[in-house]
C-alpha cells in the first residue's frame, strides 16, 4: 500500500483543521494536487508549494513510499 504523510502549514493547516494526515495510492503529484483539489476543494483558491522530502517541487514527480509531502502557504518576511 502506497501511503504518504502530508504536513500543512499556516492557512492551509488552519482551513483543513489538522496539520497532518495521511493520503493513500497516490503515485504522482499531479495525483496528489488531485486528490487535494476533491477533498479540499478551497485549496483551488490559494496559492501554495509543495516540497517532497524538504525540498519545494519544481516539476511533476513520481511519488515513492514514505516521502514527507510539505504544504506551504505563501510565506511573508517581516
Amino acid at each position: 500500500m502506497n501511503r504518504h504523510k502530508i504536513i500543512a502549514f499556516g492557512i492551509i493547516a488552519e482551513k483543513i483543521g489538522k496539520t497532518e494526515f495521511y493520503l493513500e495510492n497516490i503515485a504522482t503529484t499531479q495525483a496528489l494536487k488531485e486528490k487535494l483539489y476533491n477533498q479540499y476543494p478551497f485549496l483551488q483558491t490559494l496559492t501554495f508549494s509543495i516540497a517532497i522530502d524538504h525540498e519545494i517541487l519544481q516539476e511533476e514527480l513520481t511519488l515513492e513510499e514514505n516521502q514527507e509531502i510539505a504544504l506551504l502557504p505563501p510565506f511573508s518576511g517581516g
